[in-house]
């Protein structure tokens, strides 16, 4: 067979890669190439974006080291045992290729993974030559984000973390019992010590580089823009309790900048026991909402989860409005009274629209249509305030709450 080119390996290199949603930029330091001899930045518009065929936007130059791959994880479309076709790049390869597409404007920046070749070790240190090349010998400023190998020395995951603007480190699957089930070769113990590592070496260069006395010398960044990992969503029986309880522990334990969700995509010539079809992609978006909710919106996972009927969360609404109409007894709220907090809990208003709240009902007392000047809708709103001139009355407890906020039934196209 002839040897492929270029073209030809981004083609399969980049489809591999396309599982893999955990490559938000967010979180990032500010790097800026301007007045040094280098190029990129990490400031200004942001990786560009490209659309997986779900629909889900994901950012470019996203791309794997190799699909092939020395382990058989029985959900991954790259395991040793598919019949996929198989490339690599070499580290030149991605490296002019990555300054090749920033040059043309077609990226900001860089997500690396890769399948595991050799060893883990050797896999890291080609991950880690690739970003160790763009800074040092090119000056490339834009964002890296390197997926590490957890089974890796830590020594090769602390020098990616040097050039890396973040590190990730897949849990994989929920539960530690599906990931023995599908990947017996990997080891969630030594998942989560690869991310303690990271945590710790993130600790240690933070402490360093604010104290007084290293003011002078500080240390290099290390992943300023943190860590993340990625678990996938229905290939296991975990329900969403079980996945929300588990991330839960990951931003606690590890001081994770993001949980990614990863709806499960049934891989050709799948092992029986994984599901046929893939969970609905809802299901995923439900998930990042409750991950919203008990970071910034200050409900525990338990609230959320108690309102999840066999640990599962609504498909139908989404999870604070499933959470409100549970709880009619903490409503009506009065929005020029109550606190942040409360306000927090009223379907509908955000973070943003809270502070406007309290700001605004400083100089008069709100009503219903100066609450519709600062939010989007009132639908969701209404049967769950008072405010100056506005009850709800029998709204908040009627019956059919619910289906008011549902879409109208469609008749499905029969020829679709």
């Amino acid at each position: 067979m002839s040897k492929r080119t270029i073209l030809q390996k981004l083609e399969i290199l980049a489809d591999a890669a396309k599982y893999d949603a955990s490559c938000a930029s967010s979180g990032s330091a500010r790097r800026n190439a301007l007045g040094t001899p280098g190029i990129g930045s990490t400031e200004g518009m942001g990786i560009c974006h490209s659309y997986a065929p779900d629909g889900r936007c994901i950012s470019l130059l996203k791309i794997l080291l190799t699909n092939f791959c020395i382990f058989d994880c029985r959900y991954c479309i790259n395991r040793s045992s598919s019949n996929v076709q198989r490339e690599r790049f070499s580290v030149s390869e991605i490296v002019s290729l990555t300054l090749d597409f920033y040059k043309r404007n077609y990226i900001e920046g860089l997500f690396l993974s890769s399948g595991i070749i050799r060893s883990p070790n050797y896999t890291m240190e080609q991950l880690l030559e690739v970003a160790r090349s763009l800074r040092e010998d090119h000056g490339f400023r834009g964002y890296i984000h390197l997926k590490t190998i957890a089974e890796a020395d830590p020594e090769l995951i602390r020098l990616a973390g040097q050039h890396a603007d973040r590190l990730s480190v897949n849990v994989e699957l929920p539960s530690e019992q599906g990931l023995t089930h599908y990947a017996p070769e990997k080891n969630g113990q030594t998942i989560r010590k690869a991310m303690a590592d990271i945590r710790h070496e993130i600790d240690n260069v933070t402490d360093a580089r604010s104290s007084r006395i290293l003011k002078r010398a500080k240390p290099p960044a290390f992943a300023p823009g943190g860590q993340s990992t990625q678990m996938i969503v229905g290939a296991d029986t975990s329900s969403d309790a079980d996945i929300l309880h588990s991330s839960a522990r990951l931003y606690a334990g590890y001081g994770l900048k993001r949980v990614y969700y990863s709806a499960y995509s049934p891989v050709p010539e799948a092992s029986a026991d994984l599901p046929p079809i893939r969970p609905p992609l809802i299901r995923e978006h439900r998930l990042y909402q409750a991950d919203w909710m008990f970071r910034f919106y200050g409900f525990s996972t338990d609230e959320i989860t108690s309102v999840a009927e066999n640990g599962m969360l609504d498909l139908d609404v989404d999870p604070k409005l499933s959470w409100a109409l549970r709880n009619r007894g903490l409503f009506p709220m009065d929005i020029n009274r109550a606190s942040y907090r409360e306000l927090l809990r009223i379907p509908g208003l955000g973070p943003t629209a809270a502070k406007r709240i309290i700001a605004a009902r400083r100089h008069t007392r709100l009503t219903l249509d100066d609450l519709a000047r600062i939010v989007r809708s009132l639908k969701k709103i209404r049967p769950f305030v008072t405010a100056s001139g506005w009850s709800p009355g029998h709204l908040t407890d009627a019956i059919d709450l619910k289906q008011r906020f549902l879409a109208p039934p469609q008749q499905m196209d029969l020829f679709a």
